[in-house]
């Protein structure tokens, strides 16, 4: 496909390539349920960022009963006091499991250091373990793909703006999103050393550009099949474009400012 980030998609093309890519994932997901895999998307970005949708057009059409969409909220006092992976550990997925978490435990390397949620301690205790966790994960045969959503402070402000005045996108209004533009430069250093030191070989950083959602979702879609087996594939509907989704190489000039 190898759109740029610039490009507008016309709504019948876009309906189009999304069905092909979303027969893709029922294929995807026959072969899990089979063979008994299990594979853990994160996705994570900056508020606004386009994660609900993205995780809405992916899911739209998989079997509810092997797929499942995790969005914990904050953890109780009693959460609060356990391991801090432990909340996390009880939802990945089984055997045969398609399971998406919209944010995750790196909730710790990113609103939790911006707003002072979690002690310094706390915070380097977690930038110095995740890297072994993920890896005994990806150890026990779990797949395991991590997005950011990127898009630029410009960007955020009119996705703010629109959510402010839909009444349909009210439930997305939160305090902390509120903040997202007043600590944009907070979120940016937390996020790029997210990135610089969380990304080993078994569990990599994957950037999506998301300004333009129709071709982040198409995009994001084609990468991440990409990136698994299954039967039947047709490889021809999988060619990402570089220049919108590419795994992290600690090159900072490529993120939206």
């Amino acid at each position: 496909m190898g759109q740029k980030g610039k490009d507008k998609l016309e709504r019948s093309s876009y309906d189009d390539q999304l069905r092909l890519l979303q027969i893709e994932l029922v294929k995807l997901q026959n072969s899990l349920i089979s063979k008994g895999d299990q594979i853990l998307v994160i996705l994570e970005g900056r508020d606004t960022a386009g994660k609900d949708g993205t995780i809405k057009v992916i899911t739209q059409h998989l079997s509810p009963r092997e797929t499942r969409v995790v969005a914990l909220g904050k953890p109780s006092d009693s959460e609060s006091a356990e391991w801090y992976f432990q909340r996390y550990v009880a939802e990945l997925p089984k055997k045969g499991d398609f399971v998406l978490f919209n944010r995750s435990w790196y909730n710790r390397a990113g609103v939790e250091k911006v707003m002072n949620f979690c002690t310094k301690p706390q915070y380097a205790n977690f930038m110095g373990t995740v890297n072994e966790f993920e890896s005994i994960l990806a150890s026990s045969g779990m797949t395991i793909l991590k997005y950011y959503l990127d898009i630029s402070k410009k960007e955020q402000a009119a996705r703010l703006a629109d959510r402010a005045k839909d009444p349909l996108k009210q439930w997305k209004i939160s305090p902390i999103d509120q903040q997202a533009q007043k600590y944009w430069n907070a979120y940016s250093k937390c996020r790029n050393d997210m990135l610089e030191k969380t990304s080993p070989k078994d569990a990599p950083w994957i950037i999506v550009k998301a300004n333009d959602k129709k071709v982040a979702h198409l995009n994001m879609i084609q990468d991440l099949l990409s990136r698994v087996t299954y039967p039947g594939k047709d490889k021809n509907l999988l060619k990402a474009s570089k220049d919108i989704v590419f795994t992290w190489d600690g090159n900072l000039s490529k993120l939206e400012k």
